[in-house]
């Protein structure tokens, strides 16, 4: 990839992704798109990765691994009281990415954007409740691009949305906030959707019990962006609490062989969230057609976003009969969703 198609990606991920969320980010991001030096160094990200996403998670990496720089004082999550934007921010940053250039660079080719964004939860549980209010069978999680797993404890978190109702595990420490925007409230119910199995898929699992993979998802998160660290942190020890089987294979081809195990009595749920961008145009392909041939014999689920457009959608087959549907426009972190679905 040319160094011009890097640069548009930087500027689009300053204005369209960075913009109002985090304003070191796109700071850097309009700097970045016109430094020849940085774009080269960005350019050794591995194939199908979002760039800008992964680049600036190298550099967060090496920071909070211990990397002695002055750069380290513009980072929320490293000091307590960040240096504000000034003329020598872009500098710094520069100056750091040039003299650990051999480091990045390894972590660009070795390293994936598997962001575990635990607030998406918040639109998950909706969806899971409209899921089994069709369904009516305990709930089989599938979730390709799984990363730690920590989405799949769903069903483990508390939710709020913006009023003193409370869903989900109401004795959860993990404590998610979301704004229901518009005019359509989705089925909220009370009582838990039961979970009879989990998997999590994945070309590389994240083990939070390891140090390495800990620090690398914590770098993923925006350093201003403390509500996201917090929630990580939190859903990270449910995790050391709960039992997920975690796989590390490819989501679409090793699907057939976890289907092969589960019980004829639970509802097959099959989600991903914000990854089906890193997949192959075949891949997307062979997914969309084992789902269909799973659904002529089960009742199946499929819950995505990112696949054709950034709106989550549900196919679904029950009793053989095929259903799609538009769930919600969200927000990337989870801060807020707009239900569309027809309850």
């Amino acid at each position: 990839m040319g160094n011009e198609e890097i640069a548009k990606r930087f500027e689009n991920f300053a204005s369209k992704e960075c913009r109002g969320s985090s304003e070191w980010y796109e700071y850097i991001s309009i700097h970045i798109a016109g430094d020849v030096e940085i774009l080269e160094i960005a350019s050794h990200a591995r194939a199908g990765q979002p760039i800008p996403n992964l680049f600036f998670g190298a550099v967060h990496y090496l920071l909070l691994s211990g990397t002695d720089h002055k750069l380290g004082q513009y980072y929320a999550s490293m000091v307590q009281t960040p240096k504000k934007l000034d003329q020598q921010a872009y500098p710094h940053f520069k100056d750091f990415c040039l003299s650990n250039r051999s480091r990045i660079v390894s972590l660009l080719q070795n390293k994936l954007v598997q962001t575990n964004e635990v607030a998406r939860c918040a639109y998950l549980y909706p969806s899971f409740c409209f899921i089994y209010k069709k369904a009516l069978k305990p709930l089989a999680l599938i979730e390709i691009g799984t990363s730690a797993g920590l989405q799949l404890l769903w069903d483990k978190y508390s939710y709020t949305y913006h009023s003193d109702d409370l869903y989900g595990d109401r004795h959860s420490k993990v404590i998610i906030s979301s704004e229901i925007r518009g005019d359509k409230m989705p089925f909220l119910q009370k009582e838990i959707p039961p979970v009879a199995l989990r998997y999590g898929i994945d070309l590389h699992i994240n083990d939070v019990n390891n140090k390495e993979d800990y620090v690398w998802l914590k770098s993923l998160i925006w350093p201003e962006h403390e509500d996201r660290r917090s929630l990580f942190e939190q859903a990270a020890n449910c995790m050391k609490e709960n039992h997920v089987q975690l796989i590390e294979e490819n989501g679409v081809t090793f699907l057939p062989h976890i289907i092969e195990q589960i019980p004829h009595e639970t509802a097959i749920c099959i989600f991903h969230t914000h990854v089906a961008n890193q997949f192959p145009e075949q891949a997307k392909y062979e997914l969309l057609h084992y789902i269909n041939k799973i659904g002529k014999t089960r009742d199946v689920f499929h819950l995505y976003n990112n696949m054709w457009d950034s709106k989550l959608h549900l196919d679904y087959f029950i009793s053989g009969r095929e259903y799609n549907e538009t769930v919600a426009e969200t927000e990337g972190h989870g801060r807020w969703f707009q239900w569309e679905l027809k309850e």
